[in-house]
């Protein structure tokens, strides 16, 4: 069966505003064009059927749905497997542009999560979020926002990023859950690395652009010059450029879409009716089988340089890139994606491409004759071959559609399925099943698998703050694609160890940013805070002195003649008991 979870799959005609007609013609194939499980029936179904935003033009969704000649092979009959497939493909030579797997320099010796992680966040991104974030602040700052704020520098930057992964690790329910006093829930280490008030300022001046560089594109709103993702893109482009340099996927790869929860009210935000995360923004996503996110693109809603030909005919072509990938991969991917015009493109480029379809697709077989029907028996197989392009048809338990440029039709391949017997028992039965089909179930997965890996000790937390979401997926993505690395740079290299789980591998990349020792008790630090007495008058009596503008200690609650300089508040400083320790440090 095909392995697709139900909550990854998609509506994905809500998510872009798919028009009337197009989401009438992919609901009436949903019966018919679906995958061998019934979860991934389901999503076909599902992609026909709730109603987008309507904001992108009619027709821009899928590519092939413009009209065009009919094809031969709409009046040729379904052949089964009892007829030859003479023209059986041979998949294309697979030549890549480098060697799959990580790349150097990580390929030349041991490496911690903090070395690969800084391939990622190194130091060109830390300076450039250092020099945006502070301009960012003293522009809040000159337009009357009252907050304390000191330039940030790359090493604090660094222990910001180490204080979202241990909030990722350590969850609670808000962030300033992790700065409660006086209360069994407190979390005292973070305490002692960065104040709350300095992590609010932090978080909510942390800037990836140019604040006079958005004034500028904010002026041309409404224009075709305006540039919705100003905010983000020099990040991402940055984190994207890593991503395909540090590694090179292997030869199955699949496109798939993510979405990315935000609070934001904004315009390319879009909605899927049939998502766990229903509001949020679109990745488009090119991933390699093991879940590293090779590529990826930002839906705005508006189209670049758009082909005329689909935007999932564009997403494809865009990401599935040659001059990066080399030749010979096999491209897998869902039905918004598959059309003849698609996979021929690829075909040309020199892809393989492999998925199901939607029988509303122009150029795919509309005869009927020969064809599968509800009474057709289980593992009943149907193919119609045009030119490098195969049509399978597979009865399961809902008819199956399937288009590939690469596999041959059947190879004698069978799954166990449950079937009643003549005496009334249920037992498991082989059942033949089309090479396509296993193919599928083998490669497709790879952005689920990533989605999955990412929604582990995540960094993203709500905002309505557009920018920050991103720069969380982002982190997000780094952290995910670093543990990958690191499994692969063990298989590399031969190593006769396991590599360590996401948990350990999160846990100690966050104490190297954090810059504390894993193992063993945190060091307790008092940097900046200074005890000082709470009477600054030096006139005061000398029998006053120790009496005069006493406070209450804020642990002990006896009364004080010590403060601490930095919080302003009461803390004991006496041989039996010393509260100004206690307070800062555990």
């Amino acid at each position: 069966m095909l392995r697709r979870s139900t909550r990854e799959r998609k509506g994905q005609e809500e998510t872009a505003g798919v028009s009337p007609s197009q989401s009438q013609d992919s609901s009436d194939e949903g019966s018919t064009t679906s995958t061998s499980s019934d979860t991934v029936w389901k999503r076909s179904r599902i992609r026909g059927r709730g109603r987008g935003r309507g904001r992108s033009s009619r027709g821009a969704d899928a590519a092939g749905d413009a009209p065009h000649s009919r094809s031969p092979i709409r009046r040729e009959a379904w052949k089964t497997v009892a007829d030859p497939d003479i023209a059986n493909p041979h998949p294309p030579r697979f030549t890549p542009k480098r060697r799959p797997g990580p790349q150097p320099p990580l390929t030349y010796g041991p490496q911690t999560p903090g070395d690969i992680f800084a391939n990622f966040f190194d130091a060109e991104v830390l300076k450039l979020l250092c020099a945006n974030t502070n301009k960012y602040a003293k522009k809040n700052l000159g337009m009357g926002k009252k907050f304390v704020w000191t330039n940030i520098t790359p090493q604090e930057l660094t222990k910001y990023l180490g204080v979202l992964l241990f909030m990722s690790v350590c969850k609670l329910p808000k962030m300033e859950d992790f700065w409660r006093k006086n209360i069994i829930f407190k979390v005292p280490f973070l305490a002692t690395v960065m104040s709350r008030d300095r992590f609010r300022a932090i978080t909510s001046n942390l800037h990836m652009s140019d604040p006079e560089e958005d004034a500028v594109n904010d002026t041309k709103k409404g224009t075709k010059d305006y540039d919705p993702m100003q905010k983000v893109r020099s990040l991402m482009d940055i984190i994207r450029n890593r991503c395909m340099s540090i590694y090179h996927p292997k030869q199955h790869i699949s496109v798939d879409e993510r979405m990315v929860a935000t609070e934001a009210r904004i315009k390319m935000k879009q909605y899927m009716k049939a998502k766990p995360t229903r509001w949020g923004l679109l990745f488009y996503v090119l991933a390699d089988v093991n879940g590293y996110t090779v590529d990826y693109r930002l839906y705005t809603d508006k189209n670049h340089g758009a082909s005329g030909k689909g935007r999932s005919f564009d997403v494809v072509a865009e990401l599935v890139n040659k001059d990066y990938l080399g030749s010979g991969y096999i491209v897998y991917c869902d039905n918004f994606y598959t059309s003849p015009l698609l996979f021929r493109h690829l075909s040309q480029q020199g892809f393989g491409a492999c998925g199901t379809y939607r029988q509303s697709r122009v150029g795919v077989p509309t005869t009927q004759e020969n064809a599968l029907d509800r009474k057709s028996k289980r593992g009943s197989i149907r193919w119609i071959r045009d030119g490098d392009l195969l049509f399978v048809k597979w009865m399961d338990a809902r008819e199956v559609s399937m288009c590939t440029t690469v596999h041959p039709v059947y190879t004698e391949e069978t799954v166990l399925r449950w079937q009643k017997t003549d005496d009334g028992h249920r037992q498991r039965v082989p059942v033949p099943r089309p090479t396509a089909v296993g193919e599928y179930n083998k490669y497709m997965g790879g952005v689920d698998t990533s989605d999955q890996m990412l929604g582990t000790n995540l960094v993203h937390r709500k905002t309505r703050r557009w920018p920050m979401t991103v720069f969380q997926h982002l982190l997000d993505i780094a952290v995910t694609n670093s543990f990958i690395v690191h499994k692969e740079l063990i298989i590399h290299m031969r190593q006769q160890r396991k590599p360590m789980t996401r948990q350990a591998f999160q846990e100690e990349l966050c104490a190297k940013l954090l810059g504390v020792p894993l193992a063993g008790p945190p060091t307790p630090s008092t940097q900046g805070h200074f005890p000082v007495p709470t009477n600054k008058r030096e006139y005061t009596e000398k029998s006053q002195k120790a009496s005069l503008g006493r406070k209450q200690c804020t642990l002990c609650h006896r009364s004080t003649p010590w403060m601490c300089m930095d919080c302003n508040v009461g803390l004991c400083l006496q041989l039996e008991r010393n509260c100004f320790r206690d307070f800062h440090c555990y």
